[in-house]
């Protein structure tokens, strides 16, 4: 169904969170305090803790307008529904599985001092079998009323497995169209052949660690990034710049990185900024010197390219879901719904020509566009129109697109007709090769975390046990999920290096330490 709008975001509201020290669920409020958006509870045992939610209270009201549930989950996975303490997917959750995370590997290359995890700090390894994994995906293939469709292969560093060809084939066998690779790249530069390999065998991006454009702000893969991007020019795979944004460390280079994007923009397909999540017990004063969130960025993004690419250019997540509802009523097929809660992740388009950032919003009037796609969606559903023929004339995109401000090259009313109308996504290449996608997405902390946030999550972890499990509670709440399901499929670092003749020590190219202030 098509949701109604939205009316004003009143603060303060109510929510659910956990107590950072035992995990107890407790109340929250959500509530305005000098034009930020902040988050407070209190744990009867361990007090309050106020923590920053949303760094600017205006970008919080404009995403909260496009906030939208989605039709959730028609075979959930497990009955309980003990959020977040239950996960696997229950009834209870609102979003469908967008992406599928399936990690091969905890073993890692790098030792970096904010990473989530590694084997040798674990004390065990965890490598899934191949079959392992195709019974991962044929659960998340088995989801209703939308399967999953694209999956991301993560660790650790998942390019040391050295059967991941293989991986890539068996998955893209169980009808995965979408497959992306999350590395920090230096087998991908060390390897000549391995971005041929990867991408002959099914891969379709590649997920790129990249923190800034020098040394100091990118210790992880700096000197390796020019032969990792020439190696993805040969083979003709396409990548996404992941920097983890940390406040004082690499946030002054925010524009620095999209323009270095840019430049590249034959290969890079686009930019995905995740602030940084603040796991562990960390004290106020060190979570406030590092802590930056979503709008915090995006102010950034806009000084730091002089007004370019400014904050009205970014939309949340769940703003597309028009889209999804307009070709739903078209082909009478249930479509991915981008649901996320509305303080996840915004993002916008941009593109490049003379030099210049232009984004899409500077031609295309976004809103009015979505509004429009409602409306028909709905007009659609009423008078039970199923083929194109029908109402080719009852559909009218160009008045949202002002031709003379868009990138010269192509017909921009034509393309959106052909991919929604028709589901022609031939003429979606000349956009892609000239735009760049620039998204955030802020993964929670038991600090900020909100409960209705992982109600509505959309990126989510295969297990072997069968349970497919948010983002927000496989990593957040380790000893729950991540670590506990881990070591239980997972071999001792002994036992391991005994059956493969190898050492863990002799995995680590690079050890990342802390920045000195």
């Amino acid at each position: 169904m098509v949701s109604e709008p939205k009316s004003e975001l009143k603060l303060p509201y109510k929510t659910t969170s956990l107590c950072p020290e035992c995990l107890r669920i407790v109340n929250a409020e959500v509530y305005n305090e000098d034009n930020r958006v902040m988050i407070s509870k209190t744990c009867p045992e361990h007090g309050e803790t106020v923590e920053v939610y949303w760094g600017d209270i205006e970008l919080f009201r404009k995403a909260y307008r496009f906030s939208h549930d989605g039709p959730g989950i028609e075979n959930p996975l497990i009955e309980e529904t003990n959020c977040p303490f239950s996960c696997g997917l229950c009834k209870i959750h609102r979003s469908q599985t967008a992406l599928l995370n399936i990690v091969l590997t905890n073993r890692c290359d790098l030792a970096c001092w904010y990473c989530f995890f590694y084997a040798r700090r674990a004390g065990y390894v965890y490598e899934p079998s191949v079959e392992q994994i195709r019974e991962m995906v044929r659960v998340a293939k088995s989801i209703k009323p939308v399967p999953t469709n694209a999956v991301q292969l993560t660790g650790g560093e998942p390019t040391l497995r050295e059967d991941l060809t293989e991986i890539i084939k068996a998955i893209r066998e169980e009808g995965i169209e979408h497959i992306q690779l999350n590395t920090n790249g230096i087998r991908l530069a060390i390897e000549p052949d391995l971005a041929k390999k990867v991408r002959d065998a099914g891969c379709n991006t590649v997920y790129l660690s990249y923190d800034g454009v020098d040394e100091k702000t990118n210790p992880k893969n700096h000197y390796e990034v020019p032969k990792i991007l020439e190696n993805c020019r040969k083979a003709e795979l396409g990548i996404v710049l992941v920097p983890t944004v940390i406040r004082g460390v690499n946030d002054h280079q925010l524009g620095d990185i999209i323009h270095f994007a840019a430049d590249n923009i034959d290969i890079v397909r686009g930019v995905n900024f995740q602030p940084v999540s603040l796991v562990g017990s960390m004290p106020k004063r060190e979570r406030e010197k590092a802590r930056i969130t979503i709008p915090d960025a995006i102010i950034k993004i806009e000084e730091q390219t002089d007004g370019e690419i400014s904050r009205e250019d970014f939309y949340p997540i769940p703003s597309v879901a028009p889209i999804s509802h307009f070709v739903e009523a078209i082909t009478g097929i249930p479509q991915y719904e981008l649901t996320t809660h509305w303080a996840c992740g915004m993002a916008t388009y941009v593109f490049k020509e003379d030099g210049r950032l232009i984004p899409v919003t500077r031609f295309i009037d976004v809103e009015g566009l979505f509004e429009y796609l409602n409306e028909k969606a709905e007009d659609l559903r009423s008078s039970r129109l199923k083929k194109i023929k029908a109402f080719k004339g009852f559909i009218d995109l160009r008045k949202f697109v002002d031709q003379s401000k868009a990138p010269k090259g192509f017909d921009v009313s034509k393309i959106l007709f052909d991919v929604l109308v028709k589901h022609d996504y031939s003429s979606l290449g000349s956009f892609h090769m000239k735009s760049l996608f620039i998204g955030m997405m802020h993964f929670q902390d038991l600090y900020n975390y909100d409960i209705e946030r992982v109600k509505r999550c959309e990126i989510h972890y295969a297990t072997p046990d069968g349970r497919i499990i948010p983002f927000c509670t496989f990593n957040v709440i380790p000893e729950i999920y991540r670590d506990r399901i881990q070591a239980e499929y997972g071999i001792s670092v002994e036992e391991w290096e005994r059956k493969t003749g190898k050492s863990l020590k002799k995995d680590i190219y690079r050890v990342v330490k802390k920045p000195r202030d």
